[in-house]
């Protein structure tokens, strides 16, 4: 009897989904990761502020015109991937797009998601495959709280979601985005295609890891990468604690 149980217990928790069992979708690999930002145009956007760990968990990109002069500007898938996020998070996020990536790393299979935030419009769908390059929203300024600009994040962890405050902020969950794509930019995988994870998000906030986040401290920086023409306006930066 109790072997019975045992079977019938295993063979719930490999259907039941959220219960044990990976659900997965075909998707193609990506071929390389490009910047989300100025692949079209002549148009210059610099990285008004990086990441930092246990602080600024992505990077915010601005147009060298200052203000919402980038108000409306284009938004871009930077890899082959799936839609496992498109939404208004209302709070300090606004409208949201995360993109789930398979890539090849030293010839073993990867994930990561690309997150990009306070888009004025999105123009993807959930469970859509997405190509590399394709528009998946513009720049927006989420109702006025900020100066247009567009937060960028890139997550090894894949379960996080929009429930940031419930895993640790360093380097253990997130990618530093410039220097990933940079290092990322031609990948071997073209054409293929992988068992890409999908609903790993949590269906509720799992409880807080370590103590609130904090208002930004770091000043904004002018990569030297990307030369600032001009700069007109403020920049409004957004408060860490607005997007828990």
């Amino acid at each position: 009897m109790r072997l019975r149980a045992l079977l019938l217990l295993t063979a719930l928790l490999t259907v039941i989904p959220g219960m044990g069992a990976e659900e997965t979708v075909s998707a193609f690999m990506a071929d390389g990761f490009d910047p989300p930002l100025g692949l079209v145009g002549p148009k210059q956007y610099y990285r008004a502020r990086g990441f930092r760990p246990n602080g600024h968990l992505g990077e915010d990109w601005n147009g060298v015109g200052g203000g919402d002069t980038d108000l409306g500007d284009p938004v871009y898938n930077i890899a082959h991937g799936l839609v496992v996020f498109a939404r208004n998070y209302k709070l300090g996020w606004g409208n949201v797009v995360i993109i789930r990536h398979a890539y090849l790393e030293n010839g073993q299979t990867q994930f990561v998601d690309s997150l990009y935030g306070h888009l004025n419009e999105i123009l993807v769908q959930e469970g859509q495959q997405a190509a590399k390059g394709v528009k998946i929203g513009t720049i927006g300024n989420n109702r006025g709280m900020y100066d247009a600009h567009l937060h960028f994040e890139m997550r090894k962890n894949i379960r996080v979601g929009m429930f940031r405050s419930s895993f640790p902020r360093d380097y253990s969950i997130y990618w530093d985005p410039s220097e990933f794509i940079a290092a990322h930019r031609t990948l071997a995988g073209a054409g293929t295609t992988a068992a890409l994870p999908i609903n790993t998000f949590p269906a509720s906030a799992p409880p807080v890891v370590g103590a609130p986040m904090q208002q930004a401290e770091a000043p904004l920086v002018k990569p030297s990468a990307v030369p600032v023409l001009r700069r007109g306006g403020s920049f409004k930066i957004d408060r860490y604690d607005d997007l828990r």
